[in-house]
């Protein structure tokens, strides 16, 4: 038995009613086929995969591959972990109405929280940070849209798919500082450095006319 029964809070309840009712076998479909894309036997064969491939790059792409598989495998262990310890049924399984409009069951009853899927997602997002601009709201996208998807699936609650988008984003931080992948990009860094050196330059040129004019004349 677990440690902790976990309750659904009333607005899990009611976004899960209102995806029972609103839901139909074209939408259930599309967002269980969607949800692979989020699923970690996947994710550790894309991870492998990519680490594979940097190991002949650069140590800055090999340093990002392995950030990226250590990341994707404690992301992938850490729900198996934590499943045991908390009790939550799935709303797939507390509602009939849902059944009727093409909903499938998900996994066991119990292990509803956290959303493993989520997690994964919100480890992505958070890596996403060092990105220029444009990767990064596409990545920023991919991972709340997929994770939304644990939500219409009736999989979890969405209070189970914030705690795993939080989870996630925590964990690939705390990695960060093993693995040494970079807390910002080169492009950030280069920002904020350009301001500070262009004023200490221009300190500088300031400051030669009054030290030649503080010099005293030679006779």
């Amino acid at each position: 038995m677990a440690l902790v029964t976990v309750e659904p809070t009333r607005s899990d309840v009611a976004i899960a009613r209102a995806v029972a009712r609103n839901t139909n076998h074209r939408t259930e479909k599309l967002a269980r086929g969607l949800t692979w894309g989020a699923d970690e036997k996947i994710l550790l064969a894309l991870a492998a995969t990519a680490w594979l491939a940097t190991r002949v790059k650069g140590e800055p792409l090999r340093r990002a591959g392995n950030h990226a598989l250590l990341v994707t495998v404690a992301a992938t262990l850490l729900p198996h972990a934590m499943k045991p310890l908390f009790d939550q049924t799935r709303p797939d399984r507390r509602t009939v109405l849902g059944h009727v409009h093409g909903v499938s069951f998900s996994g066991k009853r119990d292990d509803a929280f956290p959303s493993g899927h989520a997690l994964h997602m919100g480890a992505l997002a958070s890596a996403a940070g060092t990105m220029p601009a444009g990767p990064r709201r596409a990545a920023y996208a991919v991972a709340i849209g997929l994770s939304l998807t644990r939500i219409v699936v009736l999989a979890h609650w969405a209070s189970d798919v914030l705690a795993g988008f939080l989870l996630g984003a925590f964990l690939e931080r705390a990695l960060r500082l093993w693995t040494g992948y970079p807390l910002v990009t080169s492009g950030k860094e280069n920002d904020h450095a350009g301001p500070r050196t262009r004023k200490v330059v221009h300190g500088a040129r300031q400051s030669s006319p009054g030290a030649r004019q503080g010099r005293s004349p030679q006779h």
